[in-house]
């Protein structure tokens, strides 16, 4: 028999496994897989792939507060192996199916299937270093969405067949992993319904109703950018492709290096003056990269300088969002919380490219940059007991104070 201690750790070591697999599928079906299968393989248009890759975030978005309240209801020694059986079959769909609506259909299957994984990490935080937690996850995060697409990149000289396979087999090494995973709370809601649920999950937003706008503002000002980052860099900066990978790259390890540092340094420093030191440094980085046109040299700091920015806003902002949450409702707010940020990621890129298209690239990477000034700016005025409730704050000085922490 395990100890508390060695099964709290067995079982994050499976969650982070899960997610892994998850996440580095993922990133390798849309950012690489898709675009190339279905244009090379299935014939289709780049059109029909951009609307798969659409409708995949619209389904992730969606399902979280459905996958939320089955998260309070059910046992994850199913649900979440379920899960994973629905990626492999979506994965199954894009790659046997010679229709344009199988491609659809499996991109929409795939997201539907990862979106409770996230949720069921964010439930696992524990009480204490918050921050520091979600930086792990994030870290693990950002390490498949470069690894995901560079490995399937090299499956390509051998057909796509291969890439195929090691997709399933890490959905099936998911799969098993799953069942390693325990759940760190009870289930308190059996006899509750979801309507009650959303009741008392509504009372919590509405006293705290000020963050929300901000939720939805921090991810439409991210992805404003991701459409027209590429243009940007080739038009503005001057950069080729392969020095455009190298600045992703930078910028990627800026993020990752720092996450788990910054989200310490957040439970110590304290979240709003994190959130404040991080949107004015994103502020100011993009607002140099617009103004001037600097070597590739600079530009690659610059990357990294933003991927640094970006690592102190992460497991602030998200420490932040997790005191919100009920403790007796944590899938189904969570659920909550991730659509309502879904928003913004959803609604970004089509503001931004439509901005492009009409203006210049330089005109909407000024807007997320204005967007991002007005947050600092927020979260400089804003009282601290106003970004947290007051009784998350007493809580967590109590848990600090007392060293308590969550056994599974």
């Amino acid at each position: 028999m395990m100890s508390g201690r060695s099964a709290f750790k067995f079982s994050t070591l499976m969650l982070f496994t899960v997610l892994f697999c998850t996440e580095f599928v993922r990133s390798a079906f849309l950012f690489s897989f898709l675009p190339n299968f279905a244009v090379n393989e299935s014939g289709q248009t780049v059109a029909l792939v951009g609307l798969a890759v659409s409708l995949h975030y619209t389904a992730d978005t969606l399902i979280k507060c459905v996958a939320g309240y089955l998260l309070d209801r059910f046992s994850l020694r199913w649900l979440l192996p379920a899960t994973f059986v629905l990626m492999l079959s979506g994965l199954a769909a894009v790659f046997f199916s010679p229709y344009a609506w199988g491609l659809v259909a499996g991109s929409v299957m795939l997201g539907m299937g990862a979106s409770p994984i996230w949720l069921i990490c964010l439930e696992k935080i524990r009480l204490t270093e918050r921050a520091a937690q979600i930086g792990a996850i994030y870290t693990v995060w950002l390490a498949c969405i470069g690894l995901g697409p560079i490995t399937i990149n090299l499956t390509f000289d051998y057909g796509f067949v291969p890439a195929f396979r090691l997709m399933a087999a890490l959905l099936a090494v998911g799969c098993i992993a799953s069942f390693g995973i325990n759940r760190t709370t009870p289930l308190h809601l059996q006899n509750v319904s979801f309507a009650e649920q959303a009741t008392r999950l509504r009372r919590r937003l509405v006293q705290l109703k000020w963050l929300l706008p901000g939720m939805v503002l921090q991810m439409t000002a991210a992805g404003l950018l991701l459409p027209i980052l590429p243009g940007f860099a080739a038009d503005h900066l001057g950069l080729s492709q392969p020095q455009y990978s190298i600045m992703l790259i930078f910028g990627g390890a800026g993020a990752m290096l720092f996450l788990v540092p910054m989200g310490k340094l957040a439970d110590r420093w304290g979240h709003k003056q994190m959130l404040f030191a991080g949107f004015v440094s994103l502020t100011v980085i993009l607002a140099l990269l617009i103004v001037s046109m600097p070597p590739p040299a600079l530009t690659m700091l610059f990357a990294f300088m933003l991927g640094l920015s970006y690592s102190a806003v992460l497991p602030a902002w998200n420490a932040v969002l997790s005191y919100l949450v009920p403790e007796d409702q944590k899938g189904t707010g969570w659920g909550v919380l991730s659509g309502i940020e879904g928003l913004g990621i959803m609604i970004g890129p089509v503001i931004g490219g439509w901005i492009a298209s009409q203006y210049t690239n330089e005109t909407a990477i000024s807007i997320s940059a204005a967007l991002l000034a007005v947050l600092a700016l927020f979260y400089l005025i804003l009282p601290q007991n106003k970004l947290v409730s007051a009784r998350g704050t007493l809580q967590h000085k109590r848990e600090n104070a007392h060293g308590l922490d969550r056994v599974s």
